[in-house]
């Protein structure tokens, strides 16, 4: 059977003492590219659309880091620490070579898997994140606050503020982003626990911190790097994905139109084009 987002069962892995959560789907034979997830979210939260177009080309593989969801141990509160567990759950798999995509606090621990596993990395791809002490990141955790701390009906449309633009076509877009991932109904993750935000959010205040040369590790980072993101996001400022791309060797850079956050998820379809483009290169 060929599974899709929609079907592939969950398994697990372990590692550093760390049962992990995955599920991989799509066509073997070549580099398989594994996600590293937002704040808070599960593997049901990335978007069937993406998932299932780019499975077209390669194998995909989902996971919960450590204490997340259906993942055992506890949610660290570094992204240090949390790309180790990302490096441990990889080589787990008996893997010798990936690409990592990270979105958003997913970007920053795919940052630290490339700086701590450089061979373990053929390309990186990092949507809606930013560097260590990035222009305006220190308000990252006041925005996400204000943000997440707001009231919505239902509560899961936090994510049409969070990733998607105000306009009529950025929320019309959000609204089918939110139908597709309920697409899953049998073997669905659960929604994580009360300890994941305060640790996640502690692990933000601590990226963020600016010091002089923050950007300086961005030189060593070799691989060939996609750098998206939406031209206003509004929780880490554009802006510092533009940072990102000069900083990096060897990075790209595409910015969606009338886009916030979650810009893949605005233009599923261009972004698997993209992405496709960039990996198969």
């Amino acid at each position: 059977m060929i599974h899709t987002h929609q079907t592939a069962p969950t398994q697990f892995v372990e590692a550093n003492g760390i049962r992990f959560a995955y599920r991989r789907f799509g066509k073997t034979g070549s580099v398989p590219i594994v996600f590293n997830q937002h704040y808070i979210g599960t593997m049901d939260y990335w978007d069937p659309m993406v998932m299932d177009g780019l499975a077209r080309d390669r194998e995909v593989i989902l996971f919960n880091n450590a204490g997340v969801s259906s993942s055992s141990g506890e949610v660290p509160t570094t992204f240090e620490q949390m790309g180790a567990n990302a490096i441990a759950f990889i080589k787990a798999l008996g893997l010798h070579q990936v690409d990592v995509l990270g979105f958003s606090i997913g970007g920053m621990v795919a940052q630290e898997i490339v700086l701590q596993a450089p061979d373990l990395v053929r390309k990186l791809i990092v949507d809606g994140t930013g560097p260590r002490g990035g222009q305006g990141m220190e308000l990252l955790t006041q925005a996400a606050g204000r943000l997440f701390g707001a009231t919505y009906d239902p509560p899961e449309n936090v994510w049409l503020a969070v990733k998607f633009s105000s306009s009529a076509a950025g929320q019309a877009a959000g609204r089918e982003f939110l139908k597709r991932t309920h697409r899953r109904q049998e073997g669905r993750d659960p929604e994580v626990s009360d300890k994941v935000s305060p640790a996640q959010v502690e692990a933000m205040d601590k990226w963020d911190v600016q010091r002089e040369g923050s950007y300086d590790y961005l030189k060593t980072i070799k691989q060939p790097t996609l750098v998206v993101n939406g031209s206003n996001d509004v929780l880490v400022p554009t802006v510092n994905s533009f940072i990102m791309q000069q900083n990096m060797p060897y990075a790209q850079l595409i910015i969606y139109p009338d886009s916030n956050h979650g810009a893949h998820h605005q233009y599923p379809e261009l972004f698997v084009k993209h992405a496709t483009l960039f990996l198969n290169a």
